[in-house]
């Protein structure tokens, strides 16, 4: 039986990061005038993605995605070449005009919890350190992109093989930060907290 390939930077094993890494750039697919985007912080929360609006690699079923202080990130080439893919999106995906690789995700909604984070790809990145991915998230709607409903339990397995617990949102420390953030937004965060 096969192995199900979940994405390239996690189907041989999930790398681990170096607790001292101070970020790196990322690269877009181009021969030409690539795009590079500097990267000066070592990166949190990083996960595959199984959302439809993700960039994933060719044949991955997944995104592989982390976050980072949007302060730490910046176009150091070719920015010209840099549109954003739908400016209805909460997250406003920068990706390059010519291979299509998302180089960075920005929310510019200050309301919004995750307001000041940036959203990055590492693969796109030859240097090696970035934190390891620790879950995956929305993982059913791999279907919503052309996955067969018949394979998710091996997916969920194959996730779980990998360490990488499988959520159907974000991971459960991320939703009590949205819940928390907008309790606090409401004025209804439990006054014991």
């Amino acid at each position: 039986m096969a192995i199900t390939q979940i994405h390239p930077s996690v189907d041989n094993g999930v790398k681990p990061g170096r607790e001292q890494f101070a970020g790196g750039t990322l690269t877009c697919k181009c021969s030409d005038r690539p795009v590079k985007v500097k990267v000066g912080a070592q990166t949190a929360h990083n996960h595959v993605c199984g959302c439809s609006k993700c960039w994933k690699p060719k044949g991955a079923l997944f995104s592989m995605v982390a976050v980072v202080p949007r302060d730490k990130v910046s176009v150091s080439e070719n920015g010209d070449k840099l549109a954003v893919v739908d400016a209805t999106a909460t997250i406003q995906r920068h990706a390059c005009k010519g291979c299509g690789v998302h180089m960075y995700g920005r929310i510019e909604d200050k309301g919004h919890p995750f307001y000041g984070l940036d959203f990055v790809h590492t693969e796109l990145s030859g240097e090696e350190g970035w934190s390891a991915p620790v879950f995956a998230a929305f993982v059913s709607s791999i279907i919503e992109t052309g996955a067969n409903p018949a394979n998710m339990g091996a997916v969920r397995a194959r996730l779980n093989a990998l360490g990488l617990p499988p959520y159907d949102c974000l991971s459960p420390a991320l939703m009590d930060a949205i819940a928390t953030h907008v309790a606090k937004a409401r004025g209804t965060l439990y006054a014991g907290a």
